[in-house]
This record gives structure tokens, sequence and C-alpha cells, in this order.
């Protein structure tokens, strides 16, 4: 515009027209997906890997990503349902935000629980008494699997129940080891007592360590929350409380650590070592 071009009435020299642009999408305002009833997504290749080969697991659907479905073929891992090849901007809004997907999602029912009376000859299991944390308790269901653990009891109340999130920190873990979501932990733990366990809370003050206390042909290793520790209902219902040895400046460790330690350590008392 020169000078001898008259102004707009209708128009300030300071108007600014601006754009009206819709909102960006973040993990507060992105849209709900739900799987549906009874049901839950489980993400990224490991943990869907495991899903796929468990012949007890109910599969619904996959969605998958080209790489995500070479990354399977070449692990040899056969595709009970057709999956549904997909950018991974479908497979994002099937899981939590920020979830690191991989590319993959499976929608599945949870596993049937285990039983206490279905354990055969296991002789080393492992419960926890109000872990609330799902990346501690994948944790240590990954160390279970690792360290010949046969099962996992957890309460139904304060714990996480079967997720994806879940399933992605056990990497897998989930669909190997049997697990129970129990109302009553003091209860589970009489009846492993009747099928011939030795009952062993973990406690970093307690007055034995657990290289030394007496135990049986089978062993439940229990752990309790960070903070909390073992509620006293739990600690009467247990046939000894162990700490592990710790030299060092803290008396106590991260609970998906100290399961790892004392699975090792039982693992080889059980096995004479």
């Amino acid at each position: 515009m020169t000078a001898d071009t008259p102004r707009r009435p209708d128009r300030k020299p300071d108007d600014r027209r601006t754009e009206r642009r819709p909102p960006r999408r973040t993990s507060s305002t992105r849209s709900h997906w739900s799987p549906g009833e009874n049901r839950i997504v489980i993400y990224g290749v490991h943990a869907v890997a495991a899903a796929l080969a468990n012949p007890a697991r109910i599969k619904h659907r996959l969605v998958a990503t080209h790489n995500a479905l070479a990354r399977l073929s070449e692990a040899g891992i056969d595709l009970p349902v057709a999956p549904e090849v997909a950018d991974p901007k479908v497979v994002a809004e099937m899981v939590p935000a920020d979830a690191v997907h991989q590319g993959i999602a499976l929608v599945t029912e949870p596993l049937a629980p285990a039983e206490v009376g279905d354990l055969g000859t296991a002789r080393l299991v492992l419960a926890l008494d109000q872990v609330t944390d799902p990346h501690n308790v994948g944790a240590i269901m990954r160390s279970a699997v690792a360290l010949g653990a046969s099962a996992l009891f957890t309460t139904s109340r304060h714990s996480p129940q079967e997720s994806g999130v879940l399933a992605k920190a056990a990497s897998g873990a989930v669909d190997l080891l049997p697990h129970a979501s129990v109302p009553n932990l003091p209860r589970t733990l009489r009846d492993l007592k009747d099928e011939g366990f030795t009952i062993i809370g973990l406690d970093s003050e307690a007055e034995h360590d657990l290289e030394s206390v007496p135990v049986g042909d089978k062993v439940a290793l229990v752990l309790g929350s960070e903070g909390k520790g073992l509620r006293g209902a739990v600690k009467t219902a247990t046939d000894a409380v162990a700490r592990l040895e710790a030299p060092g400046p803290f008396a106590s460790l991260n609970v998906s650590n100290a399961a790892a330690i004392a699975l090792y350590v039982m693992r080889r008392r059980l096995a004479g070592g």
C-alpha cells in the first residue's frame, strides 16, 4: 500500500488477522479408544509375541505396522489372528499416551488366574503384598521367569491388574508365569502351607538372613510394598521372616531388585548349591 492509498475504514492500523487453528492433541485431549468390555490391549513386540504364542490366551485383534510384522516373522511367531496392517498413529490411538508400542498392539482378554491346587511339582513361588507399581511388578515377573519361579500371587486390592502397561514392563513374562490376584493373601499363604510350602517373608529388619533361615523342599517368598513392607496379618501367616544380607550403607532395596536377589538365593538353596 502506497502513501496515497486510502486506509480501509473498517480496519485499525494495529489490527492483526489471526487464523483459528484446532488445538494440538495432547495426552489429555486425545480421543479415548476402548478395546471393549473385559478386554485389554497388549503392546510392544516382546509382550505381543509372547501373548500370540500362548495357547491359553484369547486373541481378538492384531494391529501392526509392516516393520513390526516383519520382526514377528523373523522371530518365527505364528499369527493365530489375521493382522491389520496400519500406520503407527493408528496403533498409538490404541495404547496409553506416550507408550512405547513399537508399532504393534493386540486386543485380548486377561488370562485365567492361577490356582494354588494347580501348582503340581512347583518348588518356588512368589507373593507380593500390595506392591502397587505395575513397572515393579512387571520387572518382578521377568525375574521370576528367569529364575525358575512357578507362579505369582498378588493382592486384588492395591496391586496392578493385568494390563498393557504390566505386560510391556514384564516383556512377555505375563504369558509365561501363572498369576493370580487374590482377595485374601494370608489365606492364600495358608493354602500354600497346606500344599507343603515353607512361607518366607522378606523384611530388612529381620533377625535372620535368607541364606540361613530354615526352609523345606518348597518355598513361597513374600515381599511387601515399598515403605509399608509386609502387613501384620501377612507376617503372621509366614513360617519365618528373613532379610537380604546388605553390607552397604542402604539396608533395603527396591522391591523388584530385592525379589530378583531373593529368588536367586532361594533357587540356589533349593538346588543344593
